[in-house]
């Protein structure tokens, strides 16, 4: 998923949405947009509604991130490659996207050098919002992550269930529960 910031996103959006999202579809609560083990070379926007990234291990889902209202959506490795990817893509409650094929997005973006130079960007920070995950999971303990998040993100605890945070966070919904208490 990318999470842009405001300004980049406005700026995305401004530049693209007439041109190459085409189509816009609803998702039912808990319905799948992509399942696990497809391939994807789609861009979601979501207009509206919340989802969740997750991958699955011996039947135990882990989320990896999550989406809602302005975040644009894609199942990078299978965007990138034509890959099947491990990545299930789902509406945490009624979600409206506007979608864009992979094609109409990559003309957009070699049509221009600032368009080029925008994705460049975009790629940017989620390497960074990635690295920043990565570190949260390996050095800190559940009541830091739980921080780093809140200040982060505060939004996300007004739109996504705790039980989801908590599974996002790694830990179980009462100790999550317990934290947010503290």
């Amino acid at each position: 998923m990318i999470q842009l910031n405001p300004t980049c996103m406005h700026k995305l959006l401004d530049l693209i949405s007439p041109r190459i999202f085409k189509k816009e579809i609803s998702f039912r609560r808990n319905e799948y947009i992509k399942m696990n083990g497809s391939i994807d070379s789609k861009i979601y926007f979501i207009k509206k509604g919340s989802i969740k990234i997750s991958i699955f291990q011996e039947d135990h889902e882990q989320i990896i991130r999550f989406g809602y209202d302005g975040d644009l959506i894609v199942a990078m490795d299978s965007f990138i490659h034509g890959s099947y990817s491990d990545y299930a893509i789902q509406a945490i409650k009624k979600t409206d996207m506007l979608i864009a094929e992979k094609e109409d997005f990559m003309n957009f973006i070699y049509s221009t050098s600032e368009n080029t130079n925008l994705y460049i960007t975009i790629l940017e920070q989620l390497g960074l919002q990635q690295l920043e995950r990565e570190r949260d999971l390996l050095l800190d303990s559940p009541k830091n992550r739980y921080e780093r998040l809140i200040k982060r993100n505060p939004r996300l605890f007004q739109l996504i269930p705790n039980k989801h945070i908590a599974n996002y966070l790694r830990m179980s919904p009462e100790t999550l529960s317990r934290i947010s208490k503290s």
